[in-house]
């Protein structure tokens, strides 16, 4: 029954949330809030009870826990089945109002005076809209602007047209706001009263009838202003006329998906820029001085304010504005720049208006993923594979059509990106991001309304620690260092310990005594104590919800009754040498697994025995894993089908190094692979064909110990785009006419301090971007057919020899004399003191370990050819 009456109430509202629906917003955050409420004391209801279910003892008490959270649901299916009841009330009550909204709204959206016909910094903007606008084409072409809401869109398009040349092309203008509550009547009134006169008492057949016959034979530029959905520009694009005769829609919004839609082939949308830093000066200046200079003893001052903008021309408005009212004096700058952080608190709250747009018209299936970004330090940028995971154990991802909840994650992140709420940051060679950021009044805006919605609280040092921070508190980060003074009190209420379900901490001191409130958060999914240097191993075993638990520990652990782990991160101090290795086994969840020396994961067939199951014990979901020190290897891989990304690092010595090749055979859906200082695992046999990785599109060799005639082998691999290694054996490396390497991307050779000579073509790369060498001292030079490789766009290069630097600039020189100005090189000396200093003994160790493991590897490297001896006649 309880669950009927969830489902029901999940029914009633998805349909309440659907998009464009009835309820203005203070209704429905009036409504998220009160189901907020009690789906999070349902949720800690059901929880606690569990908890006490899992860690019961003895039949006697565990019967009581089960009899207790028979009780404990059948509160749950009565509080849920009011809230239903409930929001069907307000539903009902608000039904048909809707008609009655539109026609009492204003007649035109109200826009912020903040945006104002201010073009400095938009000159290539302005340029390149201009260039659209008077093109030769004769259709009517739509030209979308979009962007991040603040960025001057609206300033651009009006600059465009207002302009004086604009004018005089076109024979009718109108210009019509849109935002994000799309209003046919409204948008008819304003294009007629633009075009020709119009009345209030007219129907709206009549207006489209005034709007036809004023724009019929015209050449007409219609600007959209603000526009929010495809549905919107479906219901207005019947009205323009298509006569051919070279007339313009100029279109703004903050949605590349709808830019996408609207927009023509021979004219993809623009993505409006941020300012740089000297147009910021430049805007701010004009603002506060119009067309005088600014004093001399301010500039310094004033360029550190204008600096935290960010290059948002809202931003830099606002806060001219608020320097404005002050004197001009050193001493008022000074307290300005003294207090940024408070400062620019009311510039977000000054920006809320515009900013908070966007937030409010996200799916609610995003907002959450947004907030929870706001967690994040400011001023860096957010590493895509960990938020993603985060993402997932939070709960904030919902499966769609059988697709990893990866990659539904990265399709929310493209989604928000999108929106213009973050933006891309470095990009991998696969196309993969790596990082993406936010700007700071957006974060400004996350923290605000995350903070309201209790979806995470960010504690920094401006915020003392106190009863009152944390009571209610879902999901605590931590991002400053604590003093021994500080401390955390506990709540206690019902029998739960804590509500908190995350705790992220990110300070590089943590006094013990406070790490005590960490075990008393019962009920947490996330626990993220990485950076603290001290041993959890007490504490997590009882944290039997954690879904992602990255901490440092220093004693055995059981993670056998944490069902719904997803995410472990696990790393020992130095010198710790641990007496048993780490049991994942009974985790049929996890995700990804890095585990990091001296620890170790445990021999699956001793699990499986010790198990009470009939079944082998299989990890299906794990998707990415380290071994590291693991005299398992085989069984685990063979263990784990479905990798998609596998780290061995300083392989045992006592490993079977034929074996675990053979089990790599059995991961078909490998796409990265990490081979470190193997003394067993010879990658010669890993391609020679007999075990074949057809997705596998990124492999790394460090320390291997391979003569370079195995590297022809390595083009046996149809999907490869990224190759790194370091420390093979020999001193010639020749690629033959037969080894192409069809869709490598990136190539990176470093520590090959023996190579001597390098022949190669541009056939044997057809499609490589970056060649990257570091640390080559004897190669003479880099062959000169690699500058043909139509693709190459990077050559970096550093501390190696003098030839290989020659060689580079030449290729450079001889590609800009036939017109390839693309082709970039970066050169780092090689004579660098400390890098000399710091490799120097890294090359030596290795050196040593090489001919102490020269026996051992000569057997290996042997066996390897006789096994595969048809594959080198």
């Amino acid at each position: 029954m309880a669950y009927a009456a969830l489902s029901s109430l999940m029914y009633t509202l998805e349909q309440l949330f659907k998009p464009n629906q009835y309820f203005d917003i203070e209704t429905l955050k009036f409504i998220e809030k009160r189901i907020r409420d009690v789906i999070y004391k349902a949720e800690d209801k059901v929880d606690s009870s569990l908890r006490s279910i899992i860690l019961a003892d003895c039949t006697e008490s565990r019967e009581g826990a089960c009899k207790f959270f028979e009780e404990e649901l059948v509160k749950v299916e009565k509080d849920v089945d009011s809230l239903r009841q409930e929001v069907m009330q307000i539903e009902f009550n608000k039904h048909g109002s809707r008609s009655a909204e539109l026609a009492a709204a204003p007649s035109s959206p109200e826009k912020s005076t903040i945006e104002e016909n201010i073009i400095v910094g938009m000159e290539d903007d302005f340029n390149t809209i201009l260039d659209r606008l008077t093109a030769q084409t004769h259709d009517l072409t739509v030209i979308p602007i979009f962007g991040m809401g603040g960025i001057g869109k609206t300033t651009l398009a009006r600059k465009v047209y207002d302009d004086s040349s604009t004018c005089s092309r076109f024979d009718k203008h109108a210009w019509v706001t849109i935002s994000e509550e799309y209003n046919q009547r409204q948008m008819l009134l304003e294009l007629a009263s633009s075009i020709t006169e119009s009345n209030q008492e007219m129907s709206d057949d009549e207006l489209m009838e005034i709007v036809h016959r004023g724009l019929q034979g015209w050449r007409f530029l219609i600007v959209v202003d603000d526009i929010w959905s495809t549905e919107a520009w479906d219901q207005m694009q019947r009205i323009f006329l298509n006569d051919d005769n070279k007339s313009r829609i100029l279109l703004t919004n903050r949605l590349k998906y709808v830019a996408d839609y609207v927009n023509c082939p021979d004219f993809p949308p623009h993505c409006k820029s941020f300012l740089t830093l000297d147009d910021s000066w430049i805007l701010f200046t004009g603002k506060l001085f119009k067309k005088d200079v600014c004093p001399p003893l301010l500039v310094e001052i004033g360029k550190h304010i204008v600096q935290q903008c960010q290059r948002l021309p809202l931003s830099v408005i606002v806060v001219a504005g608020l320097v404005g009212k002050m004197d001009p004096t050193y001493d008022n700058w000074k307290m300005v720049e003294e207090n940024l952080s408070s400062f620019f608190g009311t510039v977000s709250e000054r920006c809320q208006s515009i900013l908070s747009l966007s937030y409010n018209y996200l799916p609610q299936y995003l907002k959450a993923c947004f907030l929870y970004v706001g967690g994040f330090p400011e001023d860096r940028e957010i590493n895509v594979s960990k938020l993603i995971k985060l993402w997932i154990a939070e709960e904030f991802v919902r499966g769609r059509s059988n697709k990893r909840l990866e990659v539904v994650a990265e399709e929310y992140l493209e989604e928000l990106i999108d929106r213009s709420l973050m933006f891309a940051g470095t990009q991998g060679d696969n196309g993969m991001m790596r990082t993406c950021k936010i700007h700071d009044l957006l974060r400004q805006l996350c923290l605000r309304e995350a903070h309201t919605e209790n979806v995470v609280h960010v504690m920094n040092g401006n915020v003392p620690i106190s009863l009152e921070a944390i009571d209610d508190q879902r999901r605590l980060i931590v991002q400053f260092d604590l003093e021994d003074k500080e401390f955390y009190p506990t709540r206690h209420s019902s029998g739960i310990t804590s509500i908190t379900r995350t705790f992220i901490s990110r300070p590089t001191y943590f006094p013990k005594r406070n790490l005590s409130i960490v075990s008393q958060l019962k009920l947490l999914k996330v626990l993220d104590v990485f950076s603290i240097e001290y041993d959890f191993s007490c504490v997590i075993p009882q944290l039997v919800h954690l879904r992602y638990v990255a901490a440092k520990i220093e004693e055995t652990l059981s993670l056998a009754k944490l069902r719904n782990l997803q995410t472990i991160i696990f790393e020992s101090f130095p010198g710790t040498k641990l007496k048993h290795p780490v049991d994942i086994w009974t985790t049929a969840e996890i995700r990804h697994v890095d585990i990091r020396s001296p620890l170790y994961i445990s021999n699956p067939v001793e699990a499986e025995n010790n198990s009470s199951g009939e079944h082998p014990l299989f990890l299906n979901n794990l998707q990415t894993l380290t071994l590291h020190l693991s005299p398992f290897a085989v069984e685990i891989i063979r263990r784990t089908p479905n990798l998609k990304e596998l780290r061995i690092l300083h392989e045992a010595k006592h490993s079977d190094g034929l074996a675990i090749l053979d089990s790599l055979s059995l991961l078909e859906k490998l796409e990265k692979l990490h081979l470190e200082d193997q003394q067993t695992v010879n990658p010669i046999m890993i391609f020679s064909g007999d075990i074949f990785l057809p997705n596998l599109k990124e492999l790394t060799l460090s320390f291997s110990f391979i003569p370079w005639e195995a590297i022809n082998l390595l083009a046996n691999l149809p999907n490869l785009e990224v190759l790194e290694f370091s420390a093979f054996n020999g001193t010639d490396w020749r690629l033959n006419e037969d080894a192409v390497f069809r869709k490598l991307k990136r190539l990176l050779l470093h520590r090959c301090r023996d190579l001597q000579k390098w022949e190669a073509g541009s056939d044997n790369f057809p499609m490589l971007e970056k060649l990257m060498m570091f640390g080559l001292e004897k190669l003479e030079e880099i062959p000169e057919s690699i500058g043909d490789i139509m693709t190459l766009k990077l050559i970096q290069i550093k501390y190696c020899s003098s030839g290989v630097e020659t060689s580079a600039e030449k290729i450079q020189q001889d590609q800009q004399s036939l017109g390839n100005y693309e082709l970039q090189v970066q050169i780092t000396p090689m004579f660098s003191h400390i890098w000399q200093q710091q490799d120097q003994q890294v090359w030596q160790v290795w050196k040593v370990r090489q001919k102490i493991l020269q026996s051992e590897q000569a057997l290996i490297v042997a066996e390897c050819f006789l096994r595969h001896s048809d594959k080198w006649s």
